[in-house]
């Protein structure tokens, strides 16, 4: 069956047999049945559904005042509307001046012989048949041309080549040591100074070598822009003797753009992954933009666990150089892709949930899982006698208070350029876990911190 009969179909979804069994002698239609009713509801918000969607991705690439969006636009609209009006026309209507001269058009004329010419069933049943022509025929002229839309956006693909903004100009890469596999050598690690708003910034690309045989843990960083539900996430990786490093995956936008979540459902942005020193990548949207961050240790992984992580962070770096990647809101965003490769290191520890998608509250799915512990233990602090809630845990994690006023210049003087200062201060108050000893160890600490906080 061709896409134009199964379209047609969808628009009349009786039989001829039925419709013929359901004609008055005259040619008019019965009563229809609910059910009947309940089908044309669906398929008409399926054709409005599939008009905008084709809107949508047709103004994400072109822009509202591109000549291609607005003839686009009118074609759609006017095949849509004409083709629902002519479909659930009331029959009155349709023996009207107007649009008896349109059904007897050549396009969907049906030819009588002079015997019936004056007959009014005829002319009825004739009526009747020419509407339902040209509704096909306008079904399937729309059909052709959604099916023309979709093609050309399934075509369109990422590019590496753009005049990209100075913060996502660059794509992290990395060398190993031929002796150390775990001696790392990244390239392009974003280390800027950043000013008042976001926009204004030094520029700095730096190299930094990494042991990951010295990874001490992780760190999952909130940044909340728009509500609670939404987040920007950020992962953190603490090393025994050095500063963290942080990793970020999020749009790669040119000059001019900022972020749309519809935008990122059509192929709007590309994915970029930022290597950064914390006093850029965290300051920015503490100091810089004003959103409300929160750093939240991961509790109950060993350090095969956290290495693996990092490989993965490693493995996308090289598949983003090799070929460049569409962002998605939904299905490849800042959270989802971290939590998909979590679960490919974590297994089962991490079940699916719709917090995975509900990026603002990842925290309080990591403590339901165990993974942010109720009872931490603080430095220079004694134990506190009742676990800590989640609204606990988000009163000590917000970083902001902390920040407020630190001075972010880059100083030459110091060895890693003032970023140690800023890390240490964003974790005053925070407990750092310690790794486990063993990955059952971990899954069993884990199990075992769900159910207390679970009870």
């Amino acid at each position: 069956m061709s896409h134009r009969s199964l379209f047609t179909r969808l628009l009349s979804p009786r039989t001829k047999k039925q419709n013929l069994a359901n004609r008055n002698k005259d040619g008019t239609c019965q009563r229809r049945t609910r059910r009947h009713y309940v089908v044309q509801f669906f398929i008409v918000v399926a054709l409005i559904l599939s008009a905008v969607w084709l809107l949508m991705a047709i103004f994400y690439q072109f822009g509202v005042k591109s000549p291609v969006t607005w003839i686009v636009t009118v074609v759609i609209v006017g095949l849509l509307t004409v083709l629902l009006t002519l479909r659930y026309l009331p029959q009155r209507l349709s023996n009207t001046p107007f649009f008896k001269k349109l059904f007897d058009h050549k396009l969907f004329n049906k030819k009588n012989s002079k015997d019936d010419a004056n007959d009014s069933t005829t002319l009825n049943r004739t009526t009747i048949h020419n509407k339902s022509t040209a509704t096909k025929w306008l079904a399937g002229l729309y059909a052709g041309v959604w099916l023309l839309g979709v093609g050309w956006f399934m075509s369109i693909t990422p590019q590496q080549q753009r005049d990209w903004q100075p913060d996502v100009s660059q794509i992290m890469s990395y060398k190993r040591d031929a002796n150390n596999p775990d001696l790392i050598t990244l390239s392009n690690v974003r280390n800027f100074d950043w000013y008042s708003g976001d926009k204004e910034a030094t520029e700095r690309w730096e190299t930094r070598t990494i042991d990951m045989s010295k990874l001490s843990g992780v760190d999952i960083i909130n940044s909340y822009w728009m509500g609670p539900l939404i987040a920007h996430t950020l992962v953190s990786f603490r090393f025994e003797d050095d500063r963290p490093l942080s990793l970020s995956l999020e749009i790669r936008k040119e000059k001019g753009e900022s972020f749309s979540a519809l935008g990122g459902f059509f192929k709007r942005f590309e994915l970029s992954l930022i290597a950064s020193e914390e006093r850029d990548i965290i300051y920015t949207r503490t100091n810089a933009r004003g959103e409300q961050v929160y750093l939240f240790p991961v509790s109950h992984l060993h350090q095969s666990e956290v290495k693996s992580l990092f490989e993965s962070y490693l493995t996308i770096a090289d598949d983003l150089n090799a070929e460049p990647a569409w962002y998605n809101t939904l299905t490849s965003n800042c959270t989802n892709i971290i939590f998909y490769m979590a679960r490919i290191v974590s297994g089962e520890r991490l079940p699916w949930d719709y917090r995975i998608w509900v990026s603002g509250w990842l925290p309080n799915y990591l403590y339901d899982l165990g993974m942010l512990d109720a009872n931490p233990q603080l430095k220079n602090e004694e134990q506190s006698a009742q676990p800590w809630s989640m609204d606990k845990w988000y009163e000590r994690t917000h970083i902001n208070p902390k920040v407020r006023g630190f001075n972010n210049q880059f100083n030459n003087n110091s060895s890693d350029g003032h970023s140690s200062a800023f890390s240490d201060q964003i974790r005053q108050g925070i407990p750092i876990p310690p790794l486990a000893d063993s990955k059952a160890d971990a899954e069993a600490k884990a199990q075992s911190a769900a159910e207390a906080t679970n009870d």
